[in-house]
């Protein structure tokens, strides 16, 4: 939810029993975002979550150093989305952060299992147009 995954909305979220999720890429720079993981903090004493959409650019934002904001926040779930997050799953697994890679296709959920992800979410057409014609329920490939 680019643009309105924001503390206020993220915190009422998880205010009411669900996992609200930051989106990191919103925040301009790492700086702002863990400026936004500590606002989210402020407005809610439940646990949340961040999102790091990988997508591909020109001049791309500085993964690593978001990536780096969110383990050192204490944030334990981060939900990935875009390409691969493959490069990224040992630093968060290091720390003990849980990764859910979110995928529009039963191929790429499979490619995300065997990567090592914690659990995979497939959006479907419903989720902003996305190509899948039916939505998925989330599944995880390590049971609670």
């Amino acid at each position: 939810m680019q643009w309105v995954g924001r503390a206020e909305l993220v915190a009422a979220v998880a205010d009411a029993g669900a996992l609200g999720v930051l989106t990191a890429l919103t925040q301009p720079t790492p700086e702002a975002l863990a400026r936004e993981i500590t606002r989210c903090r402020e407005l809610t004493d439940k646990p949340f979550g961040v999102n790091l959409t990988i997508l591909p650019s020109i001049n791309p934002p500085p993964y690593d150093e978001y990536r780096q904001v969110i383990i050192e926040s204490g944030v334990q779930v981060v939900e990935t989305a875009g390409f691969n997050p493959e490069e990224h799953l040992p630093e968060f697994r290091a720390h003990g952060v849980k990764v859910l890679h979110k995928r529009t296709s039963v191929r790429h959920a499979v490619k995300a299992e065997k990567i090592g992800v914690d659990a995979v979410s497939i959006d479907g057409f419903e989720c902003a147009g996305h190509p899948v014609r039916t939505t998925f329920p989330v599944w995880s490939s390590s049971p609670p």
